[in-house]
């Protein structure tokens, strides 16, 4: 099968780099485009991460620097996850410098230059880049086969709790991509909580030999902190797993839902309402991703980076 090309719009942040790794490692995929924007930590950060975790793949593709605020304010960073430098403390060398220009005019130039119906395009952040590219050029939207995004929760949040981190840093940006008539994909906190890392598993999937990448990850998972929200046994891997959807939808439960956010300025600010069962009447707007086989994700994940150098 041929591969997908494919965008990716990120803010790493541990698991965006581990996302990154997997979808460079896995040749359904034929990654275009990184674009970064500010989120788990500030832009400057992120850009470096975003750098580093490329270059250390030997992939020459380009990493464009896009948004440090979201639409309407400033993005709020999660260092006590990610650790100050959104790595958590593990020291990449230096990756090469970024490709010229903003986010949102490389990503319509990867656009214009495509098929129709052909680019998968998929956010690992706040989407405040790919809301300023599309919303400026709607034509291209024909160019896009589906977007999908690791965002929002249909029951409570992670920043509040009512709202996930990447949809409350910029709700407006995700209010418009679900307005999209794009075929969407969402990977929510309720979906990414089955791809639960335990020490345990770190331990059995540090068994498996790897280069420089593999051994990475392996730092990146063993750094990240224990959740309070799952009793301190683990924490869920997120960004990753709206990677494996791209790369294998076999490994998912889905189901088409309708899902709106929250723009007020209380505290549902950023809540995704999502309609899993039509209560509302209205039309699906993406497919929500509700199921996960976690040993099989777990083994594509350490397949394919363990592969990379």
């Amino acid at each position: 099968m041929r591969p997908k090309p494919t965008i990716i719009d990120c803010d790493p942040g541990t698991d965006d780099a581990i996302a990154l790794w997997l979808a460079l490692g896995s040749p359904e995929l034929d990654v275009k485009l990184v674009t970064v924007a500010g989120g788990n930590v500030g832009l400057a950060a992120t850009t470096a991460n975003a750098r580093a975790v490329v270059g250390l793949t030997g992939r020459a593709v380009p990493v464009v620097a896009g948004a440090e605020r979201s639409l309407l304010a400033d993005f709020r960073a999660e260092t006590a996850v990610h650790g100050a430098d959104g790595l958590g403390g593990v020291r990449l060398p230096e990756g090469p410098p970024l490709a010229p220009g903003i986010a949102a005019d490389a990503i319509r130039t990867v656009l214009r230059a495509a098929d129709p119906d052909s680019v998968t395009v998929i956010g690992l952040g706040p989407v405040t880049n790919l809301a300023l590219a599309l919303a400026t050029e709607p034509a291209l939207l024909g160019r896009i086969a589906e977007i999908v995004l690791m965002s929002g929760a249909w029951s409570e949040g992670n920043i509040t709790p009512a709202a996930e981190f990447n949809a409350w840093n910029d709700p407006e940006a995700l209010a418009m991509l679900l307005g999209l008539d794009r075929p969407l994909a969402m990977a929510t906190l309720d979906l990414t909580a089955q791809a639960f890392v335990t020490p345990e598993l770190v331990s059995r999937l540090a068994q498996r030999q790897g280069g420089a990448c593999w051994q990475a990850a392996l730092g990146i998972l063993r750094a990240l902190p224990a959740s309070k929200r799952f009793g301190h046994r683990g924490y869920p891997l997120h960004d990753p797993c709206a990677v494996a959807w791209a790369i294998d939808p076999g490994l998912f439960g889905a189901r088409p839902a309708h899902a709106v956010v929250d723009l007020g300025a209380g505290p549902s600010r950023g809540r995704t309402v999502v309609d899993r069962w039509g209560r509302l009447g209205l039309a699906a707007n993406h497919m929500l991703l509700e199921a996960l086989d976690a040993p099989a994700f777990f083994d594509l994940l350490a397949e394919r980076i363990a592969a990379l150098p």
